[in-house]
């Protein structure tokens, strides 16, 4: 596969005049580039595992309780349902159905997503739900005069998990929507111990910081890592400076450095635990955290001229996708992701947002 790929990146290169891991990169963050990325994630690598290991030693003081219990599919599913409504998800163009791991597909008239269900705990599904709702509003968003057309589309696959984690992390993580999660949650579920469903506990069970080996199942803080370090190995691989019997090992040496865990003769939770090289899909890592830094760049912006956390603390988030519909989703793909960023925020990717996110969650 590795092989094929590069055949591919060499082929693509030629008739785009970049680099291969350039021509790869392009398939999902049209007009981003190796140097651009460089820069960037050199800048989070400052300051991204110093900050983790603040945000544990303070964590370490807070005890917090872990749901137990049964928490059944039937429940699981109406709260999921109840959240999706005060998400504005538009039940005439889509659905919500169960799979073995969530997704968001379809086209925008008839947009579908996914969740998975644990009867042990309910919170994986939840927040599955509302991830995938942030990628079905930005599909229901799109300009519908333009639909069929390529400028009718998603710009980019960073913008779309800008908006399914603006959704997750920005609105579904903050205090004022924890609160509506934390109510809804105590309507559904019957636990022996009260203080399981409080506003402190949830708070506390949705911002834990913990290092890991697993990319999907990583937090919002250490997630960045996750993915430097499989930019840095598939550019390597694709540009020819790295073979893949080298993967192993690097993956090691770069778990050490950034998140201080070892993977050495462990390919289940090291190189091979994603379906990414494996399906060739090079190049798609990065829109993960750039996803992220739009996120926060647009909140940001979005708070200038918006009373976020009134709006979601009356239930009406009518303000805030208001916001999304006229500086994101509308544009569909008319803007360069540049131009894009910039006529939303008045600025091109900025780290220092992503990281004044992180900073006033995790440590004030």
């Amino acid at each position: 596969m590795v092989k094929l790929s590069q055949e591919e990146a060499q082929i693509r290169a030629q008739s785009l005049g970049t680099t291969p891991y350039d021509a790869m990169l392009d398939l999902y963050e049209p007009g981003t580039t190796t140097e651009s990325l460089n820069k960037t994630f050199a800048d989070v690598k400052q300051w991204l595992p110093g900050l983790i290991e603040d945000v544990i030693e303070k964590q370490k003081a807070e005890s917090y309780i872990t749901p137990t219990g049964k928490f059944p599919v039937s429940e699981q599913k109406a709260l999921g349902l109840e959240v999706m409504n005060l998400l504005q998800f538009d039940f005439n163009h889509g659905r919500l159905d169960e799979s073995v791991h969530p997704f968001c597909g379809g086209v925008p008239t008839d947009v579908r997503l996914t969740t998975r269900y644990n009867e042990d705990e309910f919170g994986q599904s939840l927040m599955g739900i509302v991830h995938e709702t942030g990628h079905a509003c930005y599909e229901q968003g799109l300009p519908k005069e333009l639909a069929g057309l390529p400028s009718g589309e998603a710009r980019s696959m960073g913008i779309h998990e800008s908006q399914s984690l603006f959704f997750e992390m920005q609105v579904g993580r903050s205090d004022e929507f924890i609160k509506h999660l934390a109510n809804q949650a105590n309507s559904h579920f019957n636990v022996e111990d009260p203080r399981v469903l409080s506003l402190e506990n949830f708070h506390k069970l949705y911002t834990r910081v913990e290092k890991g080996f697993i990319r999907v199942d990583a937090d919002e803080l250490t997630y960045p890592a996750h993915v430097i370090l499989r930019y840095e190995i598939e550019r390597d691989l694709i540009n020819g400076v790295i073979k893949h019997t080298d993967v192993p090992e690097l993956w090691d040496q770069k778990m050490q450095a950034y998140l201080g865990l070892t993977t050495k003769d462990n390919y289940t939770n090291g190189c091979m635990q994603d379906i990414h090289w494996t399906d060739g899909a090079f190049g798609y890592f990065p829109s993960y955290t750039l996803g992220a830094m739009y996120a926060a760049q647009f909140m940001a912006a979005m708070k200038t001229t918006v009373d976020v956390d009134g709006a979601i603390r009356n239930g009406d988030l009518s303000p805030i996708f208001t916001w999304l519909r006229d500086n994101i989703w509308s544009k569909g793909s008319l803007l360069t992701t540049d131009e894009l960023v910039k006529q939303a925020t008045g600025d091109v990717l900025n780290p220092s947002f992503f990281k004044d996110h992180l900073e006033n969650r995790y440590l004030k």
